[in-house]
């Protein structure tokens, strides 16, 4: 598996696993505008400010999506998502492993971080066992029902 810079056609792909507003601000946050179209999508994903990253198979197949940036000193991800054809198969794991590796590295912090809404259990589920547990924001939290997790790598 390796992470490679999203296409076109990544994205176009992505905006077929979204079939209404209320899924796609759950995983993009308040401000991503629906309906979308490519324009709108890749301006919303923030392609230019944020590391974005696909991650592909040895067959190079679309499995999943996420973005990292530096927020309060650790490497924060973001807008993590699985291919619905790939789900259940570990591939969340891969894309953190991935994404926190090059994220780590590139930004020279120590910790990772990320947000959750207290509702998507699944998603809990596959970040406590990467290792992240719940500790409280400094701030005010971005959306309601949002949860902060942090992993210490060292």
């Amino acid at each position: 598996m390796q992470l490679v810079q999203p296409t076109e056609q990544h994205l176009v792909a992505m905006m077929s696993w979204f079939s209404n507003q209320q899924t796609l601000t759950e995983w993009s946050g308040p401000n991503f505008r629906y309906p979308f179209n490519l324009a709108s999508f890749t301006d919303d994903l923030n392609l230019n400010k944020l590391s974005s990253y696909a991650l592909l198979s040895d067959r190079s197949e679309f499995l999943a999506f996420g973005q990292y940036y530096q927020r309060l000193n650790k490497c924060h991800l973001g807008r993590l998502i699985v291919n619905p054809k790939f789900r259940g198969y570990g591939i969340a794991a891969k894309l953190m492993s991935h994404l926190s590796e090059q994220g780590l590295k590139q930004l020279k912090v120590n910790d990772i971080s990320l947000f959750v809404l207290a509702h998507n259990a699944k998603a809990i589920k596959a970040y406590e066992k990467f290792g992240f547990s719940f500790t409280d924001y400094p701030d005010e939290m971005p959306l309601e029902n949002c949860l902060y997790m942090v992993k210490s790598v060292y």
